[in-house]
């Protein structure tokens, strides 16, 4: 009996500690941290969301980009951090492949952080240096199997490297990886022709199409994109297996009360739900979706996996 007291009192002074926790929250600056370096489609939409959580919460939301590791040194970062809402991490599917990608990792994904809502998602585009002879798939495939291509990517394990591993394994070619500390440096790179080729998300490189910087040859998805109406699908170019995206959302470290949790998530499903901002990242080339921690638990869990089987499958390495 006096340990079953001591049991419902302890359990019942956490509960107490976590409310007390949740009603004063928050009561400083709150720090986001992203992954990845600024100018991708991670830093594009955290800093959307920072900026309006800054006027929900009354509080500022101070985006801090900590690139590194395919997205791994931000995340080990948060997984340490203090458990109070205030330290969160943007992630996207990088992390979901990291789990697998990575033989050894100092976080996991499930243990180690909890979710708190998806922000966004968006496809892949593949682009190539202008002065390529490429104008379709077809063309970077049989230019590719006379030349040595070299690829750029937002870094190793990111789905910009994941994506070409798994092409290259599809279609038979070979080439050299360059990964970059994210996508905005990657992209400089494959404009200036120092690399080939490179598939990122559409918000990573939808200005630098339009403005002619570089030619996008395909897109990942089942439908063209209304964004960017000539560029053809692989799927309609006769790579049916190629639909891919990558996602985005935020998490916090893994004992952050229950009650901190739910609010964050209210909290950023209102901004990327509301039609100013849901306007905003839909002609940047996000699709707006936000939702509950369980929401986000499941797509994660389901992404390691499925992640996980491409992985192995493709060969792709985590030493480039």
């Amino acid at each position: 009996m006096n340990r079953l007291f001591m049991l419902v009192a302890t359990a019942a002074l956490m509960a107490c500690a976590e409310y007390a926790s949740a009603q004063t929250f928050p009561n400083r600056p709150v720090r986001l941290l992203v992954a990845f370096a600024p100018g991708g489609g991670n830093d594009l939409i955290a800093r959307v969301a920072a900026q309006k959580l800054t006027e929900i919460l009354g509080q500022p939301v101070i985006v801090d980009n900590r690139a590194g590791g395919g997205g791994n040194v931000g995340a080990e970062i948060v997984s340490k951090a203090a458990p109070d809402g205030h330290t969160l991490l943007n992630i996207s599917a990088a992390h979901a492949i990291a789990q697998t990608l990575y033989p050894k990792l100092n976080y996991s994904l499930t243990r180690d952080l909890t979710p708190v809502a998806i922000l966004g998602s968006s496809p892949l585009v593949t682009v190539v240096y202008n002065g390529l002879p490429v104008r379709n798939v077809n063309d970077l495939v049989g230019w590719a199997k006379q030349n040595k291509m070299v690829y750029a990517s937002g870094g190793i394990g990111v789905i910009s490297h994941l994506a070409m591993e798994i092409f290259k394994v599809a279609v038979g070619v070979d080439g050299t990886h360059v990964p970059y500390r994210g996508a905005g440096p990657a992209a400089t790179d494959v404009v200036s022709g120092q690399v080939h080729v490179m598939s990122n998300t559409l918000p990573s490189v939808l200005g630098l199409v339009k403005a002619g910087r570089f030619r996008a040859i395909g897109i990942m998805t089942e439908k063209r994109n209304a964004l960017l109406p000539d560029v053809p699908t692989f799927v309609e170019q006769g790579y049916r297996d190629f639909v891919m995206g990558n996602w985005t959302g935020i998490v916090a470290p893994a004992t952050t009360p229950r009650a901190i949790v739910n609010r964050l998530a209210s909290d950023f499903t209102s901004i990327v739900r509301s039609p100013e901002v849901a306007e905003r990242l839909t002609q940047q080339g996000f699709e707006p979706l936000g939702g509950t921690p369980e929401d986000f638990g499941r797509l994660i869990q389901n992404e390691v996996v499925r992640f996980g089987k491409a992985v192995k499958a493709s060969g792709a390495k985590a030493d480039g």
